[in-house]
């Protein structure tokens, strides 16, 4: 497969963004909204935005079962910011009726850097993304606190007063990152999961 079909979930946040960082990752970028968008894709992106809407949006378009279903078929998926909660096992500080798709072993802290104003730049090292350090966008950001035994841990804040907090995982199929590449201009991230997606 040279140019694998990744869907954007367009129910809320930044897709804009993702479906044009996408594009020039080399991926066949298309909006998800309805179960059969679903099925045309081979990879998914969660966006950034806000997990309890998203969450809630989820089951008002009848996405949840065919997601999960994806998901537990091996379905390559990449959550950035909300998309990482909505991957988690576990989250903490999020809302009692929020719901997503645990696709990751992990316990993230939802908004753990902060409120809006709190947000930040720092720089990044993800490991299997070549090129030196990452410059990362946190905007009310999760960090993650646990991860499984299966999880692998490819990324961590280098400097500041988050240094060494997790903000990048990824299980098999499955990637998160607490920050927002589609922000940076830089692709090296989208490039990473569309290759993903590729050999998948």
């Amino acid at each position: 497969m040279s140019r694998p079909t990744i869907g954007v979930l367009a129910l809320q946040g930044d897709v804009r963004e993702h479906l044009a960082a996408l594009t020039g990752a080399g991926a066949d970028a298309r909006p998800v909204r309805r179960p059969g968008e679903l099925d045309a894709v081979d990879g998914l992106v969660i966006p950034g935005g806000e997990s309890t809407t998203i969450s809630k949006l989820v089951d008002i378009f009848e996405l949840r079962e065919p997601i999960d279903k994806r998901i537990a078929d091996g379905m390559p998926v990449y959550g950035s910011c909300a998309g990482m909660i909505m991957l988690a096992t576990e989250v903490l500080d999020g809302r009692a009726d929020q719901r997503g798709f645990a696709g990751i072993d992990m316990t993230v802290r939802r908004n753990a850097f902060g409120r809006q104003v709190d947000s930040f730049e720092a720089p990044v090292e993800i490991t299997g993304v070549p090129g030196g350090g990452f410059h990362a966008v946190f905007i009310r950001a999760p960090w993650v606190e646990r991860v499984g035994a299966g999880v692998e841990v490819i990324g961590t804040v280098t400097g500041g007063p988050a240094a060494e907090r997790i903000v990048a995982v990824r299980q098999g199929n499955l990637l998160a990152t607490s920050f927002h590449p589609e922000l940076t201009g830089d692709p090296r991230v989208h490039a990473y999961f569309v290759e993903l997606a590729r050999t998948a």
